[in-house]
């Protein structure tokens, strides 16, 4: 009943518990098509079980539809029975299996929440952690986070113009015929370029939204 009424409303898209199955994202899926939900509605995935974790890789192609994972940190913690330490290191493998299976399947990943507020710099910590494991952003309880996870997940100024300077040089040596430019001492090809385009591009849509 919640499925077939959100599929009715303008929300960008429908985040459900406990996925473990592709199963369950095409039977969702299905419903939303059978209710008229907008074109643009996707299919968002809580990652919280120990089967889920297996199951990956078939959850992440399950459905065009499908537009990213959310990890459930706190629930995966309480089924795997491990300690959950500030360094994640009991769930790295979990964490992994997710990033891997969204980045092959082209989905947006979310990391869990951190769930002590008054611990400024574990926060700040996790967020880094994320970032560098390759989430896309930080799931949060609480408004006062929102600032220090836009630090950590947003491209900062310098790594925004790094990032047109790479590009810029690798287009004007490319037509020129050569493959590689070195910029600043360090060597640049197409992946890295690929890499600061996507950065450029994140910018700029938060920069829309900002001005918005």
């Amino acid at each position: 009943a919640d499925i077939v009424a959100a599929a009715k409303t303008s929300a960008d898209a429908i985040l459900l518990p406990k996925v473990e199955s592709a199963d369950t994202v095409r039977q969702v899926a299905n419903i939303m098509a059978a209710e008229g939900a907008h074109e643009d509605m996707r299919i968002w995935c809580m990652m919280e079980t120990p089967l889920a974790m297996l199951n990956a890789k078939e959850i992440a192609g399950a459905h065009p539809k499908l537009g990213g994972f959310v990890m459930g940190t706190s629930d995966l913690a309480k089924d795997l029975n491990c300690a959950h330490t500030p360094d994640r290191l009991p769930m790295i493998t979990s964490l992994g299996l997710c990033i891997l299976a969204a980045r092959a399947f082209g989905l947006a990943i979310l990391d869990g929440v951190h769930l002590d507020l008054s611990d400024d710099d574990g926060f700040a910590a996790s967020c880094q952690q994320g970032r560098d494991m390759g989430f896309d952003g930080k799931t949060l309880i609480h408004p006062k986070t929102i600032g220090a996870a836009n630090t950590a997940f947003a491209p900062s100024e310098a790594d925004v113009a790094w990032a047109r300077k790479i590009i810029a040089a690798f287009e004007q040596a490319a037509s020129e015929g050569k493959g590689v430019v070195v910029v600043d001492g360090k060597l640049i090809e197409n992946l890295h370029v690929v890499s600061a385009r996507k950065l450029v591009t994140m910018a700029d849509l938060i920069g829309e939204m900002d001005g918005a």
